[in-house]
């Protein structure tokens, strides 16, 4: 019997099967591993790169601090030497330039620029983010700005250039505020108010002229570069008005600090301050209303009287707003700080201050208005009243953090200007367009201070004489303000070239005019050590004293306070109501409200003023009250126009004899000061 084959052993199916995938599981472990070890590694790449940013920063942010620790050290040295050549803030632009150029050619680049960059069209113009899809994995950039095609390998130079260009943001929403918010809390009112007109008509009117008169010398020196072909890219009529509108900001903080150490003469102090903190406010409003003009048609950037008035309406708009927002802000911190116990904790106190006082900026930035004079009226509202309801602890903290922070703010901001002439990328100098902005500036503030210094005089008794006319032309500098303006937008042609040039013009006025202050003050006999506090004690026009049985008894002098009848009638109604109502001081509210109010006066009265015996020693008395027509009442007391006061209703009062040695009082005072205004005293007898 013949046997059958065996049949051969064969694999079966299921152990095939099986081998496959442990083979497949192996295989995509490895890759999983490999997987892992590519994510491990590019997670250990990604942390060590936010490591060296984080360091880089730190860098950063300590060479400032350096910069500005050497700064303070040499103004000790000079002000220990009475050096007074050179101011803080130019020192600052120095320490910043030589910065500048040990970033720029002292550091070795870092950056890849061998690389071609890719190619891509668009339909429409770039878009601020862009998202890739790199390998199923998105990643996010965001726009920086056009870069010119002759510095395409320049762009990255080295991480710390790229590092030290600030986001403009920080100078406006971190940097300004507390500098122009220091303007207005450190104001002094007297001098302010009592040349308000003057100083009104150089922030508004003049920095309209000077605006005007830049931007169309400018469009010429345009049109003259586009003529000799060194016009590369637009610039418009529009473009030429803007950079009047920024390059007409004056910031004289050399200046002024020179005569506050020499003690000038206060009207001109107050004159120049005035405008600048005014001009400040004005300059930025009216640049802001030139970008908003847009006229109808095809054509943007020609005249169109329609988008015109609706410029000048924009312009009104933000300043009133802006002002309006300022002012209740200091209003609702004044009613916080009166109606409840802050002042038993003095830090909680100057904390709300702070805030509110900077969240002032930042509100009017976000409802659309300018957060520079929200911040500076703020500021004034806040002097005038809140500060009335501080302890006093937190009057001096608060006085002392905004001295402090202003002055870091705007060392901070000179040096980053001599630090920026460097880093900066988007450079575009143009001598045509340099010369012709120095010359167009100089003629722009020519015609801001001599003709509106003409027709104010028509109107004042205490003429500005030519002496303080030649001083104020001289002090037009150019600084922090126009900087910040100019640096703001970069994104064109047109500003490139706007803020190089004024890092330019603020170099030379800081340098040369900052300088040449002292000098200048003594070539003008412009007189100096004058006390202010004594200046102001000066007699008014007319006043009235009121006797214990009535009567009043006339007195005259000369003086040299403007006259504002406006101003007369608001310093009546703030004594006599607002001083009431949002301070502990100024008489109480049942001495001025009708008899009716009396149940809302007391409630609104603070329990200081009712157990007050003596009048409101208000600092800001002798503003502009010239003639005898006002009275302010405080109980059973008569404060006439000029402070002199006297009992009502059988009371002891000041008689004729007392008014005439006040009279020969202050004129024995203005002779000491060595002052030329004379005071004669008549004969009464």
């Amino acid at each position: 019997m013949e046997l059958a084959d065996k049949p051969k052993p064969r694999r079966s199916f299921l152990f095939e099967s099986n081998t496959a995938i442990t083979v497949l599981i192996y295989l995509m472990s490895q890759v999983s591993e490999m997987n892992a070890d590519d994510s491990a590694m590019e997670e250990l790449a990604t942390e060590k790169e936010a490591e060296e940013s984080h360091r880089q920063d730190s860098v950063n942010l300590l060479t400032f601090i350096l910069l500005l620790t050497l700064t303070i050290l040499t103004i000790w040295l000079f002000k220990h030497r009475r050096v007074r050549f050179l101011h803080e803030t130019g020192l600052a632009m120095i320490y910043g330039l030589l910065v500048g150029v040990i970033l720029r050619y002292g550091i070795p680049s870092t950056s890849y620029h061998n690389k071609t960059p890719p190619s891509c069209s668009l339909g429409e113009g770039p878009v601020s983010t862009l998202l890739l899809n790199v390998s199923g994995k998105f990643f996010e950039y965001t726009l920086k700005g056009e870069i010119n095609s002759r510095e395409i390998h320049n762009v990255e130079q080295n991480d710390m250039l790229r590092k030290v260009t600030f986001d403009p943001e920080v100078f406006f929403n971190i940097l300004l505020p507390p500098i122009i918010f220091h303007a207005g809390y450190s104001l002094k009112k007297r001098h302010f108010f009592r040349n308000l007109g003057s100083i009104l008509t150089y922030a508004f009117l003049g920095t309209a002229v000077s605006c005007f008169i830049i931007g169309n010398l400018m469009y010429g020196v345009v049109k003259l570069m586009q003529a000799v072909g060194q016009l590369s890219d637009k610039f418009y009529y529009t473009d030429c008005l803007f950079f009047g509108a920024i390059i007409s900001a004056t910031d004289p903080v050399t200046v002024l600090a020179i005569f506050n150490e020499l003690h000038a003469d206060v009207d001109l102090y107050a004159l120049l301050f005035g405008e600048s903190v005014m001009n400040d406010a004005v300059a930025i409003v009216l640049s802001s209303s030139i970008v908003a003009y847009q006229p109808s048609g095809a054509n943007t950037h020609t005249f169109d009287a329609s988008a015109f008035f609706k410029s000048v309406g924009i312009f009104l708009g933000i300043f009133s707003g802006s002002f309006a927002m300022g002012a209740v802000t200091g209003v609702v911190t004044a009613l916080v700080t009166k109606f409840t116990k802050l002042h038993c904790f003095p830090l909680l106190e100057t904390a709300l201050f702070f805030l509110m006082s900077w969240s002032t900026f930042l509100l009017a930035e976000a409802c659309g208005f300018t957060g520079v004079v929200a911040v500076l009226f703020c500021g004034i509202t806040q002097d005038h009243y809140t500060y009335n309801n501080l302890s006093e602890e937190s009057t001096k903290r608060t006085k002392q953090l905004f001295e402090v922070l202003h002055f870091l703010a705007e060392n901070f901001i000179f040096s980053y200007m001599g630090l920026a002439l460097f880093t900066f990328q988007n450079h575009i100098f143009s001598p045509i367009f340099i010369l012709g902005a120095f010359i167009s500036i100089f003629i722009g503030r020519a015609f801001n201070i001599y003709p509106l210094s003409f027709l104010l005089n028509l109107g004042r008794r205490h003429k500005i004489g030519s002496n303080f006319q030649h001083m104020m032309m001289f002090a037009g500098l150019r600084g922090a303000m126009a900087f910040a303006l100019a640096i703001r937008d970069t994104a064109t042609y047109a500003r490139q070239m706007m803020f190089t040039t004024t890092l330019l013009i603020v170099f030379f006025t800081v340098w040369v005019f900052g300088g040449g202050t002292t000098p200048m003050l003594s070539w003008l006999h412009i007189r100096v050590g004058v006390d202010p506090d004594q200046d102001l004690q000066l007699c008014g026009d007319s006043f009235q004293v009121l006797q214990g049985d009535g009567t009043q008894v006339e007195g005259h002098s000369r003086t040299k306070q403007e006259s504002a009848w406006m101003f007369r009638l608001w310093y009546s109604f703030d004594h006599n109501f607002l001083k009431p109502v949002l301070t502990h001081s100024g008489p109480p509210l049942s001495n001025t409200l009708p008899s009716c109010c009396g149940p809302l006066a007391h409630c609104l009265t603070s329990p200081q003023a009712y157990e007050s015996h003596e009048p409101l020693q208000d600092t800001d008395s002798d503003l502009i009250l010239n003639d005898g027509d006002l009275t302010l009442t405080y109980g059973d007391t008569a404060i006439t126009s000029n402070g002199v006061w006297g009992g009502r209703g059988g009371g002891a009062g000041s008689t004729s004899e007392e008014a005439l040695e006040r009279e020969a009082d202050c004129r024995e005072q203005e002779l000491i000061r060595g002052t030329r205004l004379v005071f004669p005293i008549e004969d009464h007898a």
